[in-house]
């Protein structure tokens, strides 16, 4: 028999490939961005002063209603600003009864995939671009401050949000992160009122523990104005409150509203809720929102002083389309349907008249 020939040399551990440095692109700091597209004085201490009033609202020192309103996301700055003009020219008719809150979102939350948003990949194609975008988002949120309008967004990515904080007078939690602890750690550092939404299942515990854990200081990481990343430490938000958006069933009715009002009670919370009269809500079919819409109406026409805001989902156009569509319309939307603004109008009226209602029987 052939004498066995020398064992095979053991092989080196794989060592991991090291970063393609060659991918990295720089970003502008915080501070480099807001001196590229800086907010005037005036615009500035406007919203300060919005934040403070939707804050009174939320805690029924003032009584009118609020109202979110405006595109699922922005895709084209210069439609969405048209919109703006349209939606600042209603908030000043109505402002006796309501106040108007922009939807200025930039950032999209995905489940599995899709397009993230105008902050993130601005051409549509799938391709992200994050400087561009930022340079994009910015300029078209210090415009749409300029109209006078106070401005809702929802933060996405807790990294970016040093970039466009100073713009935005009410923010949302989405349902998708309302769960995760750094977004719960950034509602507490924001200077501005924040709606933690239910989770897509429907459960409202998760929204109220957010409420409560945004409500405590925190020490947490974040990018610095001159994007050095560095140590913050939170005083806690006292203006988080429960946004409603539905589940695989709406929550929008009576009895839900009953059932949020004793859940934040047994919290310990006040009982202060924004009702979204699309997503769950509506079953994702813009054509619902008027349902809801009029039912909240009723709701608030009726006397409840909890329900202090409603969302809706409308832009110039009525539905939406696929963002990789070849030219996409800059009047319609790209991620959800939305109402166009000639069926908006007549909802803003409509609840301008419940407030006033509700004011009457206070």
């Amino acid at each position: 028999m052939a004498e066995p020939g020398p064992a095979p040399a053991k092989l080196a551990p794989a060592q991991p490939a090291p970063a393609d440095l060659t991918a990295v692109h720089p970003l502008p700091s915080p501070a480099e961005l807001a001196a590229a597209h800086p907010l005037p004085q005036a615009t500035a201490e406007a919203i300060a002063r919005h934040r403070d009033t939707v804050a009174a609202v939320l805690a029924r020192r003032d009584p009118r209603l609020l109202v979110v309103v405006g595109p699922c996301s922005v895709h084209d700055t210069t439609a969405a600003l048209e919109y703006a003009d349209l939606l600042a020219t209603a908030a000043q008719r109505l402002s006796d009864d309501l106040v108007i809150v922009l939807r200025a979102y930039l950032e999209k939350p995905r489940t599995i995939t899709g397009w993230t948003g105008l902050l993130t990949a601005p051409t549509l194609d799938g391709k992200g671009d994050l400087a561009t975008g930022l340079s994009l988002g910015r300029s078209f949120l210090t415009d749409a401050a300029a109209t006078g309008l106070p401005l809702a967004y929802e933060f996405v990515d807790p990294a970016l949000a040093p970039y466009v904080a100073d713009t935005v007078s009410w923010a949302a939690i989405g349902a998708r992160t309302v769960a995760s602890q750094p977004h719960r750690h950034l509602a507490s550092w924001l200077p501005m009122p924040v709606g933690m939404k239910n989770c897509v299942s429907g459960r409202m515990d998760t929204a109220i523990a957010a409420i409560q854990a945004a409500a405590h200081a925190h020490t947490l990481p974040a990018v610095s104005f001159d994007g050095r990343l560095t140590t913050v430490q939170s005083t806690g938000n006292p203006d988080t409150h429960l946004v409603l958006r539905g589940g695989p069933t709406p929550n929008y009715d009576r009895a839900s509203i009953a059932q949020a009002r004793s859940a934040l009670a047994a919290a310990g919370l006040p009982q202060r809720i924004v009702v979204d009269a699309s997503h769950g809500n509506s079953g994702k079919d813009h054509n619902r929102q008027p349902t809801v819409v009029a039912d909240l109406a009723q709701q608030i026409t009726d006397g409840d002083t909890s329900l202090a805001g409603v969302m809706i989902e409308s832009y110039l156009s009525d539905g939406k389309q696929d963002p990789e569509t070849a030219h996409p319309r800059p009047d319609l939307s790209v991620t959800d349907a939305c109402l166009g603004w000639s069926r908006t109008a007549p909802l803003l009226d409509t609840l301008a008249l419940a407030s006033r209602n509700r004011g009457r029987r206070a």
